[in-house]
């Protein structure tokens, strides 16, 4: 069963941000997509299974950006 959370991401402000954060979210094990819509600071995670909400805290910090908690 495929689950989606959306999370807030400050600090984005171009292309190669939203792809930064997707592809780092993107890595961590049970996400299927991670969706950014920069103009709303949000990322749309999709998943197979549970993820723990610090584990894509830490993947946003790796990219380099701030995570907002879940929209």
């Amino acid at each position: 069963m495929s689950t989606t959370t959306t999370y807030l991401v400050q600090g984005m402000t171009c292309g190669h941000c939203a792809m930064s954060v997707a592809a780092g979210i993107q890595s961590l094990d049970a996400v299927t997509a991670a969706d950014v819509d920069l103009e709303a600071g949000t990322v749309a995670v999709q998943s197979a299974g549970p993820i723990a909400d610090e584990d894509v805290a830490a993947a946003v910090a790796e990219a380099g950006y701030t995570f907002g908690g879940r929209s």
